[in-house]
């Protein structure tokens, strides 16, 4: 008896992990770059693999995003090049 009030209570608890989750692959913003989010990765048509990446959200202006002079990328520590 005792033994099968132990595995009810391991089971309950793994039960209770799997629903939690946390798992997923992809971010909509939050933590310290919520301006950003996640890009997957693909396949092109002639068999090359484009890793996945990330990319500044879509706003008005080219002012903020990575690749312009002045800014930062936070994922690779890549200065910007480009002219605003």
């Amino acid at each position: 008896m005792r033994k099968a009030m132990i595995l009810a209570a391991a089971l309950s608890l793994c039960v209770a992990a799997a629903a939690k989750g946390g798992g997923g692959g992809h971010s909509s913003g939050g933590g310290l770059h919520s301006g950003s989010h996640s890009v997957s990765g693909y396949t092109r048509h002639d068999g090359t693999h484009v890793a996945p990446s990330h990319a500044t959200n879509p706003n008005q202006t080219k002012l903020d995003n990575w690749s312009t002079k002045g800014n930062v990328n936070p994922h690779t520590g890549k200065e910007g090049t480009r002219k605003p």
